[in-house]
């Protein structure tokens, strides 16, 4: 991860994530009071059915990780190794050791991601938010300790990215205790943009200056710079943020009004009542899955 591609792709993945998650929000902002009922069989019933109900967010995650393990332990020449022959034996690669635990942490929290809501009898909810809290408690220690030999610029990119870090794992555990709340959920949304957006400036800063010149440790002007770039992201995630939630809403409002009308229209279909947000979010991306599976067939 030490490189531009390290911190690109992953910033590129959490990027896509956090757009991902503001559509689903938005929609579950939009709908909160008429969602299909989930004990309705969907409507996909093909043979690819069950492949197509596979959590495509645990999915993505195994993918991204496995795939950011085998980038971390190819950029090693000579191999991974954790300790060197040197007497007494001391121990290599520590950045990459610790980029590592990163990803195998991603990759562990994809797989509990399809235990949970394709393998287990009944979603399991607060296993799903455990695993994702104790994934950002140990990458947050992680982070913590990489900055012990930054300084300068360096350092507060990487200092404002632990403050995202931090600002996230708040939310998560808030998110034990109130798991209702759609406070919440935008604010969870709009910090996976923020850390997302930072890891790819970060690239760009301490690796690919757009100038051609590097930063100097030693010049104010561009560590002050760094936090003013870091506000600037702030805006723009923001606006983007509620630009999605406009056009969402717009375009329910306009191509499908008929939608909010059915929940009252049909009533053994619909059902009108304030639950949980996890379960809101939950049917929001069954209904995506099942628009999505419509598409593909009235396809050529």
């Amino acid at each position: 991860m030490g490189t531009f591609i390290g911190h690109l792709y992953p910033g590129l993945f959490l990027l896509a994530y956090g757009l991902y998650r503001a559509v689903v929000v938005s929609k579950a902002v939009i709908f909160s009071n008429s969602f299909p009922d989930p004990s309705l069989p969907p409507k996909n019933k093909g043979r690819w059915a069950r492949l197509w109900k596979l959590s495509r967010g645990g999915l993505l995650k195994m993918l991204a990780g496995s795939g950011l393990m085998a980038y971390e332990i190819s950029c090693v020449e000579r191999g991974l190794t954790l300790m060197n022959r040197d007497l007494p034996p001391r121990f290599t690669y520590a950045k990459q050791w610790q980029h590592l635990t990163m990803f195998i942490l991603l990759t562990l929290n994809g797989c509990i991601d399809i235990v949970s809501k394709n393998l287990l009898p009944q979603r399991c909810v607060p296993l799903e938010k455990g695993i994702l809290v104790l994934t950002f408690y140990v990458l947050l220690l992680l982070l913590a300790s990489h900055v012990q030999d930054s300084a300068g610029v360096e350092l507060q990119v990487h200092s404002l990215l632990i403050l995202v870090v931090l600002l996230l794992l708040l939310v998560f555990t808030a998110e034990l205790w109130a798991p209702n709340m759609f406070q919440l959920a935008v604010i969870e949304t709009f910090l996976f943009q923020m850390m997302g957006s930072w890891l790819v400036q970060a690239g760009f800063i301490l690796y690919k200056p757009v100038s051609g010149y590097p930063w100097e440790d030693d010049d104010i002007s561009d560590i002050m710079f760094v936090t003013t770039f870091f506000c600037w992201h702030v805006m723009i995630n923001a606006l983007c943020l509620l630009g999605i939630y406009g056009v969402s809403s717009f375009w329910h409002r306009c191509y499908h009004p008929s939608w909010k009308l059915m929940g009252s229209r049909e009533a053994p279909c619909y059902i009108y009542s304030r639950r949980p947000l996890y379960q809101l979010l939950q049917e929001v991306e069954q209904s995506e899955k099942d628009d999505q599976a419509l598409l593909s067939k009235s396809s050529p």
